[in-house]
């Protein structure tokens, strides 16, 4: 099966991947403007259309994301989204992030609550090779 957004709005795209059992968040630089509650309504949304599609790998292109980190609610998204991905069988999660981002090619984490590793990664094609190796 082919790929096909199946969300988007002016924050960024949801792609969901079948072939490659991926689901992709694609992010627009015009989350400068974002709030925290639009910010957290996003990912509810992310979170329902993975437990829709049943996908277990996630891919997150953050390479032109532009919220300010100060409007993420950490414990919150461990709260309401970690589990639902716990739940949908998510077993791999990377971000694809600028080639500044200084966690970039550190090992993979399983960080909080949740049940799946999570690394970052500065090249698409490295981000989803590692995903491929994820069963």
């Amino acid at each position: 099966m082919a790929a096909s957004i199946v969300y988007g709005d002016r924050w960024g795209e949801i792609i969901d991947r079948p072939d490659t059992d991926v689901i992709e968040i694609r992010w627009f630089d015009t989350t400068s403007e974002m709030t925290a509650g639009e910010f957290n309504r996003w990912l509810a949304q992310f979170a329902g259309e993975v437990e829709r599609a049943g996908r277990t790998k996630v891919l997150v292109d953050s390479t032109r994301f532009r919220m300010p980190m100060d409007r993420m609610d950490a414990a919150w998204r461990d709260a309401n989204i970690i589990p639902r991905y716990n739940a949908a069988g998510v077993n791999g999660f990377a971000f694809l992030m600028p080639d500044t981002m200084p966690a970039i090619g550190a090992p993979p984490i399983v960080d909080g609550p949740a049940q799946f590793p999570t690394a970052y990664f500065g090249i698409r094609e490295a981000a989803l090779t590692w995903l491929a190796t994820r069963s």
